[in-house]
């Protein structure tokens, strides 16, 4: 993986939840986009959209959002707009059943306002 989503192995993935199941390709979806031509990046965005950013966040929403952060702030991710719009995504999402989740979702996403200022 080298130093971009490095830390990605650190989180036990397959023991968080996204909107159809386990996120356990999370991991490969964030690996899409920071490696993956234009379309790659994109469908990858576009699955990633649909698990754990609209219309629900998870608690597998919470664990991607700094890689989402840090894919934003890489230079050579081909669709960091996209990224950043996930990213907005996530901060409208809630969960009736698990307000945590959408809480934790949305602090993780302030908590890359240095990031977004810098960009």
């Amino acid at each position: 993986m080298g130093t971009v989503l490095g830390g990605m192995r650190n989180v036990r993935w397959h023991e968080l939840q996204h909107a159809y199941g386990s996120a356990s390709q999370v991991p490969g979806m964030l690996s899409r986009v920071a490696w993956g031509d234009g379309p790659t990046a994109g469908d990858a965005l576009g699955e990633l959209a649909r698990w754990i950013g609209a219309p629900a966040a998870f608690d597998g929403t919470v664990a991607a959002v700094p890689f989402l952060w840090e894919l934003a702030g890489t230079e050579t991710v081909k669709d960091r707009a996209g990224v950043l719009g996930l990213l907005t995504t996530i901060l409208a999402a809630g969960h009736a059943e698990r307000p945590e989740w959408a809480r934790a979702a949305h602090e993780a996403v302030a908590e890359g306002r240095p990031t977004a200022v810098r960009l």
